[in-house]
């Protein structure tokens, strides 16, 4: 019962925040420039279908996408605007 109960609190103390697509692409090396630019500007990445990737064999089938939370999305879109990479159109 006090696991259910200390879940809950961590519930209410930190809310979900939603996750913003930057950048789609099967280049890893763009994927990895973005990453180091918006860590190095204290920005937190995620990179998502990294697995879906290795697993198609390095044909560039699926491509991969560097996400941040939204708190960040403005502020990572024009670093990237600056260093001249292509972020994926706000839905």
């Amino acid at each position: 019962m006090r696991a259910a109960q200390s879940m809950v609190r961590l519930r209410k103390s930190s809310p979900v925040k939603s996750m913003h697509e930057l950048v789609k692409t099967t280049d890893p090396i763009t994927i990895s420039a973005a990453t180091a630019y918006l860590k190095a500007e204290g920005i937190e990445t995620f990179v998502f279908d990294v697995h879906m990737s290795v697993m198609e064999g390095g044909i560039g089938a699926f491509p991969r996408r560097l996400m941040v939370h939204e708190d960040d999305a403005i502020k990572a879109r024009a670093i990237l605007k600056l260093i001249e990479i292509d972020t994926v159109e706000e839905k």
